[in-house]
């Protein structure tokens, strides 16, 4: 849960990103090393899952409801996924960081 907030899962009072998605070099508190993890492209592939499950049912609710232009909806439902990604790519980074890191996995040996 700790690192949904950004937080260091080891003891959740340093900062885990030293910005947008570059972790910090070591938790400022308990000097946990956070630069060697290896989450490569998963986060953004859950993020890719996450933002179908979400907008494609929205999308199939809101055309049954509503009765949107098609031009209205090929601009924001691509805005909405460009927005919802850049929400929920950190945390996702963090909370794969973090599942590696209980896990002991790819280079938190």
């Amino acid at each position: 849960m700790l690192a949904l907030r950004g937080r260091c899962p080891s003891c959740g009072e340093g900062r885990l990103f030293a910005g947008f998605l570059r972790p910090v070099h070591a938790c400022a508190q308990c000097g946990q090393r956070w630069d060697v993890h290896q989450a490569d492209d998963f986060p953004s592939y859950i993020v890719i899952l996450l933002l179908g499950h979400i907008l494609v049912p929205l999308m199939i609710e809101v055309n049954a409801a509503l009765s949107i232009p098609l031009g209205w909806q090929a601009a924001i439902w691509p805005v909405l996924a460009v927005i919802l990604a850049a929400l929920l790519i950190q945390p996702v980074k963090g909370a794969v960081i973090a599942f590696q890191w209980t896990r002991r996995m790819h280079g938190f040996a």
